[in-house]
């Protein structure tokens, strides 16, 4: 879903994670308006083209067959389902606790879920507008191994109109890379405003895409990342990122716990280093 090994401290160290409610409120808002009229997905697709501006060719996959139009409504609402619940997640201020913290003022803290599972909630500024983060993390998305060595290749299978896709994903097996290759099927959801963009995935399944030879195939989400324009200042954007994935395999959770938010850094490192070149 949102970058594999790609895709803070705890909220009352960070006055504006206190008032994420109001983010979850302003994108519930979003995706119930989604799923009212998803049986008139033309005219929303229409509509979301004309307010962005963009313009998305069709995908070609050559991996699956065709899906009919009501397993597309399917494919969005498990998106949407997705989003609701990271965001959920993230409203959450009891049980965070503060794992690690950058000079540069990026820092990350966890949470146990039900089942023992750890997520990570990471915070960073970054030095770029709403619409920019947008491109390079949802429209650009195939190009993101262009710029994250972690990554071997991310393909979109199929586009569900502007804001909805499926993705294949292939991370590396880099050296020092503890919890090795793993590829993701993944639905990723997006809504877009002004001045905030909300990214949510899950893993999925599909009959016509099974797990790959030679990989082990990882689960995402529900996860999100939620970017926000910095006050009034447009050229700087807050950037907050849900990890929540089972990686599988046979892995010792503790490996696991202190891998996946180094990972969460050294994305957000290579983030930045490709928005310097722009």
């Amino acid at each position: 879903m949102l970058p594999a090994v790609v895709k803070l401290c705890c909220g009352i160290s960070y006055p504006h994670i206190r008032n994420i409610a109001g983010l979850q409120r302003t994108a519930m808002a979003v995706i119930g308006q989604e799923i009212t009229h998803l049986q008139q997905w033309g005219q929303i697709q229409n509509h979301v083209r004309q307010q962005t501006g963009l313009n998305h060719n069709e995908a070609k996959p050559e991996d699956i067959k065709p899906v009919p139009a009501k397993e597309d409504q399917l494919y969005v609402r498990h998106g949407q389902e997705a989003m609701r619940k990271a965001l959920s997640i993230l409203e959450e201020k009891e049980g965070w606790k503060f794992e690690v913290a950058e000079s540069n003022g990026d820092a990350i803290c966890s949470k146990v879920m039900p089942g023992g599972r750890k997520v990570f909630r990471l915070e960073a500024v970054l030095d770029a507008s709403v619409d920019e983060l947008y491109n390079l993390l949802f429209v650009r998305i195939e190009e993101m191994h262009q710029w994250n060595p972690s990554i071997q290749q991310i393909k979109v299978l199929k586009r569900i109109g502007p804001q909805t896709v499926v993705t294949h994903e292939v991370s590396t097996g880099t050296a020092g890379n503890v919890i090795g290759q793993r590829d993701f099927l993944s639905v990723r959801h997006s809504c877009k405003q002004k001045s905030s963009v909300y990214l949510g995935g899950a893993a999925v399944q599909l009959e016509s895409f099974p797990p790959q030879a030679g990989f082990v195939r990882a689960e995402d989400g529900p996860t999100c990342i939620v970017i926000q324009a910095l006050d009034e200042d447009s050229t700087k954007s807050r950037f907050t990122w849900l990890l929540n994935m089972d990686v599988k395999g046979w892995l010792p959770k503790s490996a696991v716990n202190q891998a996946l938010p180094r990972a969460q850094l050294d994305f957000t490192r290579h983030l930045r280093r490709r928005l310097s070149l722009s």
